[in-house]
């Protein structure tokens, strides 16, 4: 037991170690395939096209992918004795076979020097290959393996390195807008005490920072014209924002105390007129403290009707739920505002994509064998892309640690080969 446990445990750091590996390569493009077919290719015959050479006697044909500006496309050229035969000469088809079971056929047609077929060689170009020739009433046929970003992982392995699968399926895709914001009371949580009559301070009970409650007694005053004494109080539950009132300070109308309740705020959020269309009254807005420790959710409200002069933004309001008294007014916050909710037929995690050759890919999974998926891709969150075509729904795909396939592939050092 303690043998195998070593032999695991050594197994998954050299799995770590291919994954440094394929975390430092940022190169744009790789020709490979899977670790299966690269010990074979050093053994598949050329022709003079670069394309696979398949002989039979002395009869041949050159089999090639055509890329060059144009979606791939199988072309054929034959031979005879090593001499190239007229195409039309030739009836030829091929069979792909996929790693899902999927087959495709192509027919060809004689076009100049070669014969072209009849469809686009989708990728990836990753399959088992028929192909049958007809020539001066003979029928050749071959059948070879034709490999690119595949690899075999057994369950066993995929478990002990932690790679996860899920199938691919619709999605709701988000689009977000990031704002800044301040964190303000709300209009009716604020009041502002003032003496009711000149005169002097006797007492004061409350100050900057204390709580009150709602008739709490905040200072006495002893008129000038009566020379007696009469009590400011709270309005409210709150708290004393500001204090002004010192005892024996004689006042007349300025203000003595601010109360405020903290359990209603307000976020002021500034919107730039090119986005006033996405960030409407009614949409949601996650809230978020500047260091990420303290989060909310709530509606926009209103803008108010002017622009605010120094930055020429809107504002606009977000009540702001404060019952355990987390924010505080004068807090600067990010808002993530959700301007479009889309549910769309496929979609992966974007954590799931990984780059392979000139594509963004994820790897499907099929038994224990996984495969890269070229995806065409549409919108994008930081948690789910939309997938315009590339993978089929309901195929199971890699979700997790989907690097350590990436590296298992990226170590055969294969060629991208037709």
């Amino acid at each position: 037991m303690k043998i195998q446990h070593f032999i695991s445990k050594f197994i998954i750091l050299t799995c770590a170690g291919f994954l440094l590996a394929a975390c430092g390569d940022n190169a744009g493009h790789h020709d490979e395939t899977s670790h299966r077919e690269s010990a074979a290719d050093d053994d598949v015959k050329k022709g003079p096209n670069g394309g696979r050479l398949l002989e039979d006697g002395n009869f041949a044909i050159e089999l090639t992918v055509f890329e060059q500006g144009r979606p791939p496309q199988f072309r054929l050229f034959a031979y005879e004795n090593n001499k190239p035969i007229a195409p039309e000469q030739v009836k030829a088809t091929v069979k792909l076979t996929r790693l899902d079971g999927e087959q495709n056929q192509f027919s060809f047609v004689s076009e100049a020097d070669y014969l072209a077929g009849d469809g686009v060689v989708t990728e990836p170009h990753s399959f088992d290959v028929a192909v049958t020739a007809n020539y001066k009433g003979r029928r050749h046929s071959w059948q070879y393996p034709s490999y690119e970003g595949r690899t075999n992982i057994s369950a066993r392995m995929a478990t002990e390195v932690g790679i996860e699968v899920k199938p691919v399926g619709e999605q709701l895709i988000e689009q977000t807008l990031d704002v800044l914001g301040r964190v303000e009371f709300a209009p009716n949580a604020q009041a502002t005490l003032r003496a009711r009559f000149p005169g002097k301070i006797l007492e004061v009970t409350k100050y900057e920072g204390q709580s009150v409650k709602k008739g709490e007694v905040l200072a006495r005053i002893e008129s000038n014209e009566s020379l007696e004494a009469y009590t400011l109080k709270s309005p409210m539950d709150g708290v004393v924002v500001n204090g002004q009132a010192h005892v024996g300070d004689i006042v007349f109308d300025t203000p003595l105390f601010v109360i405020g309740d903290l359990k209603q705020l307000r976020v002021d959020f500034h919107v730039y007129p090119v986005d006033l269309k996405k960030v409407r009254p009614g949409k949601i807005v996650r809230i978020q403290s500047i260091d990420g420790n303290i989060t909310s959710q709530t509606e926009l409200e209103a803008y108010l009707p002017s622009a605010e002069s120094a930055t020429q933004t809107m504002i606009i309001h977000a009540s702001l739920p404060n019952q355990d008294l987390n924010w505080l007014p004068g807090m600067t916050v990010k808002g993530t505002v959700v301007t479009d909710n889309t549910l769309v037929p496929l979609a992966v995690r974007t954590d799931a994509l990984q780059r392979f050759r000139d594509f963004t890919v994820v790897f499907a999974q099929v038994g224990e064998d996984y495969e890269v998926r070229m995806l065409e891709l549409g919108r994008q969150t930081p948690e789910w892309t939309e997938v315009i075509s590339g993978i089929k729904p309901g195929q199971p795909y890699v979700t997790g640690n989907s690097f350590i396939i990436k590296a298992d592939i990226e170590k055969s050092g294969a060629s991208h080969d037709h």
